[in-house]
């Protein structure tokens, strides 16, 4: 069976909470009419169940069941470690 989860790739914001972090997820799309890129940005709470990701990491989310209230993604990998 297909998986259909939705995925999105994202950068760190914040690991303050515990098993928790904040992950900013930046979308360019085309304006219509003025043919301009515009960037919109949106912030996710995903669980990362060992604490790894740190700010400034470049991770992939996942969608699963609900953690909490707002939370409702899952860590799946760390793509890229902040310098």
């Amino acid at each position: 069976m297909e998986d259909r989860k939705k995925s999105f790739t994202g950068v760190v914001v914040s690991d303050k909470m515990d098993k928790t972090i904040v992950v900013q997820v930046t979308n360019r799309t085309l304006h219509p009419l003025y043919k301009k890129y515009v960037n919109s940005t949106k912030k996710f709470k995903a669980h990362d169940a060992n604490n790894e990701a740190h700010v400034g990491d470049t991770v992939r989310i996942v969608e699963c069941r609900h953690f909490s209230k707002d939370k409702c993604w899952r860590l799946v990998q760390i793509v890229e470690r902040a310098r």
